[in-house]
């Protein structure tokens, strides 16, 4: 009995029919940084074609021109505002989304959920046998099981107690209510980029990966600096050390 127990817990892991295959991201390691041109190849497909469903209620506009992100300029930012759902006012009417405002929430029946945190709330790596240990290594591979979820969507379908279900073999159980959405060269990338499925949805990965970690560069910085200072008070406190029992030892 403890055997079958031990054996159902290693392989409880979720089901997913289609591994989800690893991605060499500009972002990830401990030197990794994003790759601008790509996160706003990302933005522009998060724009065009997620953000009818979905929304980034936790993302301040004015991010986008920040260090370490897309980095917009002003003029690009206000093109993109002016795009953008107004915001309502208490009085009942809707005045222009300003840069301090986040993106627009998507809410209601047909909505997805909020894509903010969404590259940190899924994981793309389990094994071995659903323990997960890889990630100690691969990590956690939220941006992996994105880009693979967008570009493995099937032609077949099902319907169950009225609710249409499409068939996405990365996804756990295999069938979602999500319809494909990206389709070869439904965006065109302004820098030229061939808007191939698997470069939208690598793209679209990466920008969903800075929402979720925006400091991503600037926290790595912090922990180079960190660590530097560690081993300089180290080699002061070994310094100090062997001065203040020199002559202990030498007598």
């Amino acid at each position: 009995m403890i055997r079958a127990a031990l054996i159902a817990i290693l392989c409880a892991g979720p089901a997913l029919a289609q591994p989800v295959p690893d991605i060499a991201y500009s972002f990830e390691g401990p030197f990794g940084t994003y790759d601008t041109a790509q996160l706003r190849r990302g933005l522009q497909v998060y724009s065009e074609v997620c953000s009818a469903c979905h929304g980034l209620k936790y993302v301040p506009l004015r991010s986008l021109t920040e260090p370490g992100g897309p980095m917009l300029t002003a003029d690009r930012l206000r093109d993109l505002m002016d795009l953008l759902d107004p915001v309502p006012t208490a009085d009942g009417a809707d005045r222009p989304r300003q840069a301090t405002d986040p993106f627009p929430t998507r809410e209601g029946e047909g909505m997805g959920p909020d894509l903010s945190l969404m590259a940190k709330a899924r994981a793309g790596f389990h094994g071995p046998f659903g323990t997960g240990l890889t990630q100690l290594w691969r990590g956690q591979g939220g941006p992996e099981y994105i880009a693979a979820y967008l570009a493995a969507f099937t032609e077949d379908t099902k319907e169950e107690a009225g609710t249409v279900y499409y068939r996405n073999p990365v996804f756990p159980g295999g069938w979602t209510a999500m319809p494909q959405v990206l389709f070869e060269d439904m965006v065109a990338y302004e820098d030229g980029t061939p808007a191939t499925l698997p470069q939208m949805a690598e793209d679209v990965s990466a920008i969903l990966m800075w929402t979720a970690e925006p400091k991503l560069e600037a926290r790595k910085r912090a922990g180079f600096v960190a660590v530097g200072l560690l081993g300089l008070l180290t080699v002061l406190l070994f310094a100090l050390h062997r001065r203040l029992w020199a002559r202990l030892r030498q007598n």
